[in-house]
């Protein structure tokens, strides 16, 4: 492939300014159609970011010879069925994360991408942000020693919407559309982060449950897992906590140090050794998958590799699997 022409599926929010407007900005990439299955909200989207094409059908996009690569922005639920459709197009995708409601969709996905020869790609976008790049490189150069163990705290009040009379949670809360709550949403970053800079986990255990009943999905999960090297973790997600007991704090202990760093809301990477404390304030681009997706464009110009594929996309949702017991 030269140019690579894009058609978006579920032009919703992640697309404003997480990734939309990146498919323009990387060289040799054009967003030429968008589609949502509210016309209106499609040619609206279509019209503010300067779109040729839009539908409100998605097979239409997914069979316009204009459209050369698929990206994929629904919530999980139909993550598979078009990204199925898609690659027996022979269109290469571009998945949101997670990648399906769980392992067994994950499978299914990569099959096709494997019999069709056609790549898949699943947006953990983390694997390509210099913050993560960061931890990544003082882990591999061994600044804090010998990785011991991991401990991530993830706790989070619960959204405005979910609360009070008239409540109306969004869709990341209903099991049959994202596959699970709010731990399935952001901890699949996290499990996929970690396997990127720490190698595989093995095995992977904990407890789900729904504590406060605002919604039918579990709203606190523990749990433990160890990687193939020997390095154990644990790990808490909890969203009905007080906002003043909010954090998103995660912790390396290694045998010669501690590195302190967050998954979402900071930039700051903390590393404390004998030779004291060094911070590192590294921030997100303006538009955060734009590093993956300029690895995608390089990857499908066979001028280079993207480091987040189907194969290492499914992994994150094996994991949460094992750990809520799906």
């Amino acid at each position: 492939m030269d140019q690579i022409r894009w058609g978006i599926i579920g032009c919703g929010n992640v697309t404003e300014v997480k990734s939309g407007p990146a498919f323009n900005k990387v060289p040799n990439s054009t967003l030429v159609a968008v589609m949502r299955r509210d016309g209106e909200l499609a040619a609206d989207y279509a019209f503010r970011h300067g779109v040729p094409k839009w539908y409100d059908d998605a097979e239409a996009l997914i069979h316009d010879p204009e459209v050369n690569a698929v990206y994929i922005a629904t919530p999980p639920g139909s993550h598979t069925d078009y990204a199925i459709q898609a690659l027996r197009a022979g269109k290469p995708v571009y998945v949101e994360k997670p990648m399906a409601r769980n392992a067994a969709e994950c499978d299914a996905m990569n099959q096709v991408s494997r019999e069709t020869g056609v790549p898949l790609f699943v947006a953990y976008y983390r694997r390509s942000l210099d913050y993560f790049l960061r931890v990544k490189e003082l882990i591999d150069r061994k600044i804090i020693g010998d990785i011991r163990f991991v401990d991530i705290h993830l706790h989070y009040q619960p959204y405005a919407e979910e609360v009070g009379e008239g409540a109306r949670p969004r869709w990341r809360v209903f099991p049959e559309i994202s596959g699970g709550g709010h731990f399935h949403d952001l901890a699949s970053h996290q499990f996929d982060f970690l396997e990127y800079a720490l190698g595989p986990i093995k095995t992977a255990r904990g407890f789900s449950r729904n504590q406060a009943g605002l919604y039918e999905a579990d709203d606190i999960v523990v749990a433990n897992f160890e990687f193939e090297s020997g390095v154990l973790g644990l790990g808490s997600w909890c969203y009905t906590v007080n906002k003043e007991q909010r954090i998103d704090e995660a912790y390396l202990i290694g045998s010669a140090g501690k590195i302190t760093f967050s998954f979402f809301e900071k930039f700051d990477i903390k590393v404390e050794t004998d030779s004291g404390t060094e911070v590192y304030t590294i921030p997100y681009p303006q538009h955060v998958q734009q590093p993956l997706i300029e690895t995608i464009v390089k990857a499908l110009r066979g001028e280079g590799t993207c480091p987040s594929t189907g194969e290492t996309g499914a992994r994150a949702s094996l994991i949460m699997d094992w750990i809520t017991g799906k």
